[in-house]
């Protein structure tokens, strides 16, 4: 069996760039917390009627979650990726399945969209928010569906190639 690592390219890449973006948020929060938290601080002050006392320690705890989910969920959909590519599936559900599962990497997107506009809307216009419920609609959907084709391949032989 020769590896074709063209089929899972794109999908590999999706993840590293989660990947890499869970790191920076990362290195942000080591280089200069406090500007993070001078951000929150400020929009809640700003903003005041939208929030309680509790708003700034829930809006921090969406900046790491952002990190959390991208180093975590980037990592397993890199290595659901590469599982797909080592499997016998056919060119075309390597790509496919590759593609949704790095799609749907970039879930914590969806942590960072409730931390940017927590500050300025509220934690619950942020959650509720077109931007955060498309994201969070769409990667989770993109994950599920890429899962379940490798699931259906690896245990049904779904899609095997005729090779």
């Amino acid at each position: 069996m020769t590896y074709d690592f063209n089929a899972i390219r794109i999908g590999a890449t999706l993840a590293m760039l989660t990947l890499l973006f869970g790191i920076g948020m990362g290195v942000v929060f080591g280089a200069n917390e406090d500007a993070v938290k001078d951000y929150i601080k400020d929009g809640v002050a700003r903003h005041a009627g939208m929030h309680d006392d509790q708003s700034e320690s829930k809006i921090w705890r969406y900046a790491q979650r952002a990190h959390f989910h991208a180093t975590g969920v980037g990592a397993f959909a890199l290595g659901m990726i590469v599982l797909a590519g080592l499997s016998n599936m056919s060119r075309m559900l390597k790509m496919t399945t590759s593609v949704l599962i790095g799609i749907g990497s970039f879930y914590a997107l969806a942590w960072l969209s409730m931390f940017l506009l927590s500050p300025s809307m509220g934690r619950d216009a942020a959650h509720e928010a077109l931007l955060t419920k498309a994201v969070t609609s769409v990667t989770v959907g993109a994950m599920l569906l890429g899962v379940a084709l490798l699931s259906l391949h690896l245990t049904f032989g779904f899609g095997r190639s005729r090779d």
